[in-house]
């Protein structure tokens, strides 16, 4: 997304102070360069050609590189190749105008992970040659209102399901009985009908019956559950069954911690999200492949609503394909009910797995692109109990 505004990055002139008089001896001056390294978010200046020539503190952490090093460096040269910031750049630099871009993904051989960022970029006014950029890091922040949105749009089906269960459920029952009664005065030619009623019938009611699932309040029985454990089991069943012709390939770390969870409902999740991998890869013999990966990241930490306690989410795992990728337009519902690509699918069923995760106090992302589609589930660990003196 694109929007154009003023040119409102900063010169390399200087700015004088107006909030109080200054002093006799002489005007208050700050050097922009020294207020542009000290702002938090990584912030870079990049010439004509492409070559750095400013980076602050903040870029510096952002890129885990020195800004000297940065300066020798080219913009293509720190970001991966066919990273969309590039394009960003390159429109500023054809149009000369503003450009914002939200949820751009930013990977390099010196980031652990990708980076999920929003970024303003502009030409500088004293030469529109150069280029500015502010990066402001989304990933976090963004999981977490995603994650929300997941949890109020699971309650609206609860509270659909428990009209759905009564307005619906049982007038069909009425409408199956009838055409039970009906059948057998009928011929064969009508009976069949009467047969596609009762089908038809039973088949609303089971989707009835799966939207009560998110109605279901109750909390769910957690014990130390081993994650790997639960990966095996998916896999074995994937590959004897619809997984049949895709290679896995298993890229866990041993040392992970157990998981505060609920064995059986954590089986349903990953076989799910296997299974959602294996239908986009699809019928591409050999070439099929998914990844299954666990990783322990100490750092990712999430906050209580109304509670000043932050609960670690360090235990992650992720679900990668090489399928066809998950359209634009569909990431952002991409866990709301109803929302689905396949032509007999009900779009449950990644609500289901969003409600889940929500109930063990974890938080699930997607990032897709063509060929190449991660699940990231991020979950607590179990907490070892301390030992008490009598």
């Amino acid at each position: 997304m694109t929007s154009k505004a003023p040119h409102l990055a900063p010169s390399k002139a200087t700015l004088k102070t107006a909030t109080s008089p200054p002093p006799q001896t002489a005007d208050t001056e700050i050097n922009s360069e020294t207020l542009l390294f000290s702002l938090p978010h990584p912030i870079l200046m990049i010439a004509s050609n492409g070559a750095i020539i400013f980076a602050n503190a903040a870029a510096e952490s952002f890129f885990s590189m020195s800004a000297a090093m940065l300066k020798r460096s080219q913009i293509k040269d720190v970001v991966a190749f066919g990273c969309p910031l590039l394009a960003l750049v390159e429109q500023v630099q054809t149009t000369s105008t503003t450009v914002n871009e939200y949820g751009i993904e930013v990977s390099s051989p010196r980031l652990a992970q990708p980076k999920l960022i929003d970024v303003y970029g502009g030409p500088m006014p004293d030469d529109p040659r150069n280029i500015f950029l502010m990066m402001q890091q989304r990933s976090m922040a963004q999981m977490i209102e995603r994650q929300l949105t997941h949890r109020a749009a699971a309650r609206s089906v609860s509270g659909m399901a428990g009209v759905l269960a009564h307005e619906i459920k049982n007038p069909l029952s009425g409408i199956r009985g009838a055409a039970q009664l009906l059948e057998p005065s009928l011929s064969d030619e009508d009976r069949a009908l009467t047969q596609l009623i009762c089908s038809e019938t039973d088949r609303i009611c089971n989707l009835v019956d799966r939207m009560e699932v998110f109605g279901d309040e109750r909390p769910i029985v957690k014990d130390a559950v081993n994650i790997h454990d639960v990966l095996n089991h998916v896999r074995r069943i994937a590959e004897n069954g619809f997984g049949r012709g895709v290679r896995f390939v298993e890229d866990y770390d041993p040392s992970l911690p157990p998981v505060l969870g609920n064995r059986d409902k954590l089986v349903q999740v990953f076989l799910n999200l296997v299974k959602n991998a294996a239908e986009a890869i699809g019928d591409r013999g050999e070439g099929g492949r998914i990844i299954m990966q666990t990783a322990f990241r100490p750092g990712v930490r999430l906050s209580i609503a109304g509670s000043d306690t932050r609960v670690s989410l360090p235990l992650m795992i992720q679900i990668e394909d090489n399928g066809t990728g998950i359209a634009d337009h569909l990431k952002p519902h991409l866990f709301d009910p109803f929302v689905t690509t396949k032509p007999s699918g009900t779009g449950l069923g990644l609500a289901l797995v969003a409600k889940i995760i929500a109930d063990h106090g974890g938080v699930i992302e997607c990032d897709s692109e063509p060929k190449r589609t991660i699940f990231r589930v991020l979950l607590p660990m179990q907490q070892r109990q301390r030992a008490t003196s009598p």
